[in-house]
């Protein structure tokens, strides 16, 4: 039997920040969005051009604080072929960018970029 991966679920205090982060700084595009007023949410899918796996924002109305990130999260990662391109494209837009890393004995090839709600996205470069 094969697997599929469909998506990873966020929950957002507010969806038109997240929305702009995921479109403008990942370039990701909205697949669908479904509206809930009675159950008082909304979910937003955002993919990439190619497809086959989401990212989904889950915005429950009338949030007053952020949620907690639990300590068992650590992040989601992107591929990109420019990254150094990609990382001053984050800085110009305002979001909190970390140093160019590399795992011991290798070059830097990733960073983290970290959305309105604090979750990271790691930056890998794609070779």
């Amino acid at each position: 039997m094969s697997v599929k991966m469909l998506h990873t679920c966020i929950r957002v205090k507010n969806l038109e920040e997240s929305l702009k982060f995921y479109k403008d700084a990942l370039g990701l595009i909205e697949t669908r969005k479904k509206d809930f007023p009675e159950n008082k949410f909304t979910l937003v899918y955002l993919s990439n051009e190619i497809g086959g796996y989401e990212i989904e924002l889950t915005y429950n109305y009338d949030i007053e604080k952020p949620y907690e990130i639990g300590n068992g999260f650590s992040h989601t990662a992107i591929g990109v072929e420019n990254l150094e391109e990609m990382r001053q494209k984050h800085i110009k837009l305002g979001y909190e960018v970390t140093d160019l890393k590399g795992l011991p004995g290798e070059k830097p090839k990733y960073y983290f970029v970290t959305d309105p709600d604090g979750y990271k996205v790691e930056v890998i470069r794609c070779e």
